[in-house]
Order: structure tokens, then sequence, then C-alpha cells
């Protein structure tokens, strides 16, 4: 072996020796109880996630050192929370934790139980049944983002038509239907419903013109030439009190064709 060979022997050797520790350091190796974190800086919006919650899930790692604390576990503890919905963190030397914590915001429901966040996600949370004026979508989990998709190009097609939407659904065998405010429902099917759909749109306010009410039980559109319409019944303003012995006949669907 020359003595160039040896000298670049020696200056390896040198150089890992010197290196190594400063390694070890910053990848938490050794030294972990040094520069411990001390100090938590939150920022979040505070909804529904309160800062002792926060505090609460990163707690176990204050006090870790400033190059041994694993950033990626800090913010997977605090993600794990209800209603949070993405964590950023960060160190700041010599001792401080920054954190930016952004909360879930619902878009509709989903289902029974669950929701949907701004971000398309579906997620559980204490408290969500008394949230009031989410549009109510249901289907199968696959199909999360067609029925999103539906729901917001429904919304701007009832525009200006006086039907107010509260949700859409779509079956298992794939058959699409829409829910208005008022409790009326409007069955799609699975073919032409964009079609089938702007046709009762075209149709229906020469129909309720000339009605007492405009309320309608059920509208079914699965028809190839027309559709099926169940009217809810006027409720009269003065007259006799309906003997209660007596049921009412339950009102009858009547096929409508555009004109």
């Amino acid at each position: 072996m020359n003595r160039s060979v040896l000298k670049l022997f020696a200056w390896v050797i040198a150089l890992t020796l010197i290196g190594l520790p400063i390694v070890g350091v910053l990848n938490g190796w050794f030294a972990q109880e040094r520069w411990p974190i001390r100090n938590l800086q939150v920022e979040a919006e505070f909804n529904h996630v309160g800062a002792e919650q926060i505090r609460a899930a990163a707690k176990n790692y204050l006090g870790t050192g400033f190059f041994a604390i694993k950033l990626d576990d800090v913010r997977a503890a605090v993600a794990a929370l209800p209603w949070v919905e993405r964590v950023e963190v960060r160190k700041r030397w010599p001792d401080t934790l920054e954190m930016r914590v952004l909360e879930q915001q619902p878009f509709a429901r989903w289902g029974d139980k669950q929701l949907i966040g701004r971000n398309g996600s579906l997620f559980s949370a204490p408290g969500t049944e008394t949230i009031q004026g989410l549009p109510q979508l249901s289907g199968p989990d696959s199909a999360l983002a067609d029925v999103i998709d539906f729901y917001q190009k429904t919304l701007t097609t009832l525009s200006g038509s006086g039907l107010a939407l509260a949700g859409v659904s779509l079956s298992a065998r794939g058959s699409w239907a829409i829910n208005l405010v008022d409790g009326s429902e409007i069955l799609l099917g699975q073919r032409d419903i964009d079609d089938h759909l702007q046709r009762f749109l075209d149709v229906f306010p020469r129909l309720a013109a000339g009605r007492a009410t405009n309320t309608f039980a059920r509208a079914d559109l699965r028809y190839a030439n027309g559709f099926a319409i169940r009217w809810l019944a006027a409720v009269p303003a003065s007259g006799p009190i309906p003997n209660p012995d007596k049921p009412a006949a339950p009102p009858k669907p009547a096929a409508q064709r555009p004109t």
C-alpha cells in the first residue's frame, strides 16, 4: 500500500470520527436528553378541538431532545384527535415546537353517521348530530366522489326553479334520487337522468300554476316519454271539520306528459 493510499485512508477515518457524532446528534441516536423541547406553540381554529386536547396529545414529546424528537410521531398523535383534518409541525431552535392544526369543515352528511369534509374525505366525530343545515348525501362509499359531483351539479340545475335541494342518494343498484327541503322526492333512475330532470323542470311550472299547492310527495321520472307525479292535497282554509273516524283515501299518482 503506497503512501497516498494510506494518507487518503487516514483522512477518511478522521472525517468519520468527526462527522459521526454530529450525524448521531442530528438523528437522535445519542444525546437525546440534550436541548429538550420545552415550549409548544399552537395555531388552530379551536371550534371543535381545544388547546388542552392538542397539548395532551403532544405532551409525551415535550422534554425530548431538539434533534431526537420525531415530528412525524407528533403529527400522528395530534392528527388522531376527532375533528382534526391536518397537522403541520416544525421545530424552532432552541426549545420550541410550532404546530398548526386545521379542523375538519363538514360539507355534508354521509349516510347515518358520517360527515364529508371540505377535502372530500369521510370522517366521524362526536357532537355532529347537533349540526344543522347540512345536505344529506348517501350511497356506496366507493361512489363518494360521484355522489358529491352529482349533488353539486343538481344544485346548479335546480337554481331558479323554486325547488330547494336537501340531498341526493345513489342506491346499491345505481339508481339516483333527489330529496327536496319540503320533503318531496324525485326519482331519476339509472339512465338519461340529466334529460329526464330537465324535462321535468321545463314542465313543472305549468303543472303547478293550476293548482292550489305546488307541493308534491313524489315525482317519478323513470319513464321514457313522461313522468308520474303524486301531489299533496291542499289544506282548506275553512270548511267542515273532517270526520276522524273516516280515513281519507290516499292520493293517486297521475301520469303527466310534457306538452
